[in-house]
């Protein structure tokens, strides 16, 4: 299906073009608090996390001209589907093809599937492991391997998107699905890995016009208890 023109939503409803185009693409995206490559990454992994194909292309293409290289898109295709399921990245790869096959992106443009991982962080992932093997071991041993062997020694330390944009796309995801619950730890760890308050603080603005505004609000109790919590 193709997206909808502006021609097209204002012949439908001339309110949502015009908060489109004046309130979204020339008010919020030009913003100074957040760069538009990390618009670009949070608008992406909201979409590719609740499966909403109809505006990827326009996203992916945008992404792309804001800096976003194809290797770091293909590696938040294969990190979402960890953190929003396999079907939403079968989808999103789907649509990805077309614009990567219309940009000429060839496959050594991309992250290969075997790659030297960065560094483990040994000490934290033993604290991890540890937390998580000890309130869940006994529940589902299967998801707490595979959470450890798959998700933490092995994805979020493939070098083709920085753990900074990794902990971006997870929070962005994590928001716009409405768990909630999931927040504070992948919230302090993307302040660990780079991401300010004030960025963190502009992507919940950034998000609530694309995952709508009860979603952010029920997320900024948790932003604000991790903020209060981390050192000044």
């Amino acid at each position: 299906m193709q997206a909808p023109s502006l021609a097209d939503l204002k012949s439908v409803s001339p309110a949502f073009e015009r908060y489109t185009t004046q309130t979204v693409f020339d008010g919020l995206w030009k913003r100074p608090q957040l760069s538009p490559r990390d618009r670009s990454i949070v608008t992406l992994s909201v979409l590719i996390a609740r499966g909403q194909t109809v505006e990827m292309p326009l996203h992916f293409r945008l992404a792309l001209n804001n800096g976003v290289k194809p290797a770091e898109i293909s590696e938040m295709i294969a990190h979402l589907a960890f953190y929003s399921g396999w079907a939403t990245a079968t989808a999103a790869s789907g649509v990805a093809r077309h614009i990567f096959d219309e940009r000429s992106i060839g496959p050594d443009q991309l992250a290969p599937a075997d790659v030297t991982l960065l560094p483990l962080d040994e000490a934290a992932e033993k604290q991890r492991a540890q937390m998580v093997g000890e309130n869940f071991g006994a529940v589902a041993p299967g998801v707490v391997e595979y959470t450890t062997d798959s998700l933490f020694r092995d994805l979020w330390l493939r070098p083709g998107l920085a753990p900074r944009d990794r902990s971006l796309v997870t929070v962005s995801a994590l928001v716009a699905n409405g768990q909630v619950a999931q927040i504070p730890y992948h919230l302090n760890r993307a302040m660990d890995n780079g991401l300010s308050k004030d960025e963190a603080s502009e992507v919940l603005t950034h998000l609530a016009f694309y995952v709508g505004w009860p979603n952010v609000f029920s997320a900024m109790p948790v932003f604000k208890d991790v903020f209060s919590k981390r050192p000044a």
